[in-house]
């Protein structure tokens, strides 16, 4: 039996992360083997296409740009991670995915949907998740989880999170939008509130969905 594909999309600070790590636990403790990865990366390849996206030196060349590499770190690991994941049956959960192009590439940079189209169709060909979560978070409360987590690590803030928080109020509406239009895969989660909250939407929708049966 083929495995499941379950992504988890919003703007920066949203916490798909840590819900990947609560949603893999629970889905462990019921016997079912998942694989947690992430975009871009997952492979080796891709792993080195984020560090040069998420770096910054990319962005003078503009979101066209962009959304090639991404396209080319997307296809590596679909074709070497994600497809015979499922093909085994494991469970798939993935932080970020063709969601997030479209987005950021495509909805606030301009990127022509017909591009993004034909570069889907190459690097996800019929991989499509089963189920996508969008975590819907304010910019301001995205960003000030950043900054905090920034702060604890010593990091500093990549490509994408240093943008000015217009730009991160229009993602947060393209990602509304892609789940206005496509709600029998996309589910909006409130991702302001607790983790533990959070969580608990995030399970009862996957055993609902995905299990048949009730949280």
């Amino acid at each position: 039996m083929a495995g499941k594909f379950i992504t988890f999309e919003g703007g920066d600070g949203a916490g798909k992360s840590t819900q990947i790590r609560r949603l893999a636990r629970r889905l462990g403790e019921r016997g079912i083997h998942v694989v947690e990865t992430r975009e871009p990366g997952g492979t080796p390849i891709a792993e080195s296409i984020r560090k040069v996206l998420l770096s910054g030196m990319v962005k003078s060349l503009g979101p066209e740009a962009e959304a090639m590499l991404f396209a080319a770190a997307r296809a590596d690991h679909v074709d070497r991670l994600i497809r015979p994941a499922l093909a085994a049956g494991d469970w798939v959960l993935c932080d970020r995915f063709f969601d997030s192009t479209r987005v950021y590439q495509g909805a606030v940079g301009g990127v022509d949907a017909r591009e993004l189209d034909a570069l889907e169709r190459v690097a996800v060909g019929r991989n499509r998740p089963d189920l996508t979560f969008v975590l819907d978070v304010p910019a301001e409360v995205g960003l000030r989880r950043v900054r905090a987590r920034l702060a604890e690590s010593g990091g500093e803030p990549d490509r994408f999170e240093s943008d000015e928080i217009a730009l991160h109020e229009g993602r947060r509406q393209a990602f509304l939008d892609i789940a206005a239009r496509q709600p029998e895969r996309c589910v909006v989660v409130d991702a302001a509130r607790s983790e533990d909250a959070v969580a608990g939407d995030v399970w009862r929708i996957v055993a609902m969905r995905l299990l048949q049966q009730a949280a």
